[in-house]
């Protein structure tokens, strides 16, 4: 990544802010990115009672539908190479796992153990459209955002990691800045993600003279039109 990672400050500052609200400030921030860069597939927050997840991407391939197609040695290799990619680079970090199976989520990566895994290596938890299990035993604090909830893991495992996916619709690179919560993920670009708090708050400030206007007694569609003119001076 050729920008410098945010600090913790950066980070929990964030984590205040919901995705919708981060969506928001992007519209004003990286016009041209209103139609994409974000979930557009209904998932699965397994936590909805955790805070938002902020961290850098890092990008999996899976399959599940049938068992790979090299030999165990190969594969423990591959597996070590794999935990050695998720332990680098910039953190905390999120996993985006992409089930490239005609049927996403036929078995899961996730359960138990890849969550504790996983967490010990500096993950936030995963966004996936495959699926997800354990959930009762799942590392503590480790979100799941996923296409479903399976209770097999079928012949699971890695295809390739640190390349380009697409989850939900949302394309990720590796290192991509990634905002997620109970509404889905969106891709902060690392250009803009030091302006995004700034921008919410501009934003909250506008909304909140027309809610206020809202609840004022003998509200009126002219009342409205003013809200709306106020909304054109607070900047």
């Amino acid at each position: 990544m050729t920008v410098t990672p945010l600090n913790e400050q950066e980070l929990a500052a964030l984590r205040a802010l919901d995705t919708p609200t981060v969506c928001n400030a992007l519209e004003l921030l990286v016009p041209e990115r209103r139609g994409y860069g974000y979930t557009v597939d209904p998932l699965i927050c397994s936590f909805p009672e955790l805070p938002p997840m902020v961290g850098y991407a890092r990008t999996v391939v899976i399959r599940s539908m049938n068992p790979p197609t090299i030999g165990g040695d190969d594969m423990r290799a591959q597996r070590i190479a794999y935990y050695e990619y998720v332990e680098r680079g910039p953190r905390p970090s999120i996993s985006v796992i992409q089930d490239i199976d005609p049927l996403p989520g036929f078995g899961s990566f996730w359960g138990e153990v890849q969550s504790n895994v996983h967490k010990g290596l500096g993950a936030l938890g995963t966004i996936t459209n495959g699926c997800v299990r354990d959930i009762d035993a799942c590392a503590e604090g480790f979100q799941f955002i996923s296409g479903s909830i399976k209770p097999s893991h079928a012949f699971v495992h890695v295809v390739a990691f640190g390349v380009e996916v697409t989850v939900a619709g949302m394309e990720v690179r590796p290192d991509d800045l990634i905002h997620a919560d109970r509404h889905g993920a969106v891709v902060i670009p690392h250009e803009v993600a030091r302006d995004v708090v700034g921008t919410a708050d501009l934003l909250a400030r506008k909304e909140a003279v027309v809610i206020e206007a809202t609840r004022k007694p003998g509200f009126s569609a002219a009342a409205l039109k003013e809200a709306f003119a106020k909304q054109d001076d607070i900047n």
